[in-house]
């Protein structure tokens, strides 16, 4: 199944049993940047919690808002029994510390996935696993390629995996090309999150059988977007730049929210 079937459908089962509760899960979404990137983001999450009929609404604070107004804002989210999810919109401001901010949010209701003291499973990886689950993707005993190790998605993503029974493997910038030939050439499953533009091409050898997670987008100068992987790669299954990675991440973001609302 398309990606962009998958989360419809996946939206049409949260709107049902969103009608069914007492009241709607309800997440604050708290931006300090008028980076059109985010913008953008955002309008997608509001659109989101229209269609399964969730509460999400946005506070929009101005660029030179200081760190501590900003922590005061989490505090009083944080204290509002109404709420059951909490994100904060990165990119932040320069002068406000971006490892604070998520230390600050209720690990309770950090929906994000960002908390380290938190159970919510960060919104990337966990879709990605919901749709490869969808897929019929056997996880057990695979070798898992994870490229890039930021904290958002490449460490989640391979520690998501290792609980999936993976055989897991992190590469990044500083592995040699030998080795990224050799990785690519054994994995099962890669998922490549590099911020480079075709950063896995047709000059690396792929099993037939391979499944391809492209979590990049990058808006190169024609203005298209693109992923970390050139499209078309001879594998079993590749996912697509627009219109993949980004709408399972938003979905998790509501599978979360629902998940804070139950506790």
């Amino acid at each position: 199944m398309i990606i962009k079937d998958f989360v419809a459908n996946r939206k049409l089962a949260l709107r049902s049993e969103i009608s069914s509760l007492n009241r709607k899960p309800d997440l604050l979404i708290i931006q300090v940047n008028d980076d059109p990137a985010s913008n953008a983001y955002v309008r997608g999450k509001l659109k989101d919690g229209e269609e399964v009929t969730a509460n999400v609404h946005l506070l929009k604070l101005p660029s030179e808002t200081s760190e501590e107004a900003l922590l005061k804002e989490i505090e009083k989210a944080n204290n509002d029994a109404s709420i059951d999810g909490v994100i904060v919109q990165l990119p932040l401001p320069k002068h406000i510390s971006e490892a604070k901010v998520k230390l600050a949010v209720n690990a309770n209701k950090d929906v994000d996935g960002f908390h380290p003291l938190g159970s919510f499973t960060p919104c990337t990886p966990k879709g990605i696993v919901l749709y490869l689950e969808s897929e019929g993707f056997s996880f057990k005993g695979k070798n898992a390629l994870v490229i890039g190790r930021s904290e958002i998605v490449g460490k989640p993503m391979a520690r998501l995996l290792l609980d999936k029974d993976c055989t897991v493997t992190i590469a990044h910038s500083k592995t040699s090309k030998e080795d990224m030939h050799r990785l690519v050439k054994n994995a099962d499953l890669i998922v490549v999150a590099v911020g480079r533009a075709s950063f896995l091409t047709k000059e690396y050898e792929y099993k037939e059988d391979a499944v391809i997670v492209d979590v990049g987008i990058n808006r190169l100068e024609d203005g298209k977007l693109h992923g970390d992987a050139e499209p078309d790669l001879p594998v079993k299954l590749q996912t697509p730049v627009p219109g993949g990675v980004g709408l399972l991440t938003r979905l998790a973001l509501l599978e979360n929210l629902m998940e804070a609302y139950k506790r």
